[in-house]
């Protein structure tokens, strides 16, 4: 069982920048694959980006070049580095976590969440 605590939203200008970090419980933290996801009002939940266990990193092209993931396996620590934010990240966005290996992202792979922290971007 992972239990996860998002914290760093807030809000912020257009081209600001914000970090999330993700608190996981367990002691199995080093071996999950960890996951942002991101949820605007009226819209589906989406992909963000991913760190596996590895340290490899996979991005959605809406965020490649502007967002960073990284982890802390020492501090049970995921992070998500949001720079040049625009309006259109405004969403609450939550951390994942899932024990397995997929090349995919959706959603449903991911048996642990977050309760989500909100972003707002303003024009």
């Amino acid at each position: 069982q992972v239990q996860l605590v998002e914290s760093g939203g807030g809000l912020v200008q257009t081209g600001g920048s914000l970090r999330l970090s993700c608190a996981a419980s367990g002691r199995t933290f080093s071996a999950y694959g960890m996951g942002w996801f991101r949820q605007a009002p009226g819209k589906e939940r989406e992909f963000v980006a991913y760190i596996r266990a590895s340290g490899r990193t996979v991005y959605a092209d809406s965020v490649k070049d502007r967002f960073t993931v990284s982890r802390d396996n020492a501090k049970n620590t995921v992070f998500l580095q949001m720079n040049s934010l625009k309006p259109e990240d405004t969403a609450v966005y939550y951390c994942a976590a899932r024990p397995a290996y997929s090349t995919t992202y959706y959603s449903q792979e991911f048996p642990y969440w977050g309760q989500g922290t909100q972003v707002t971007v303003s024009s």
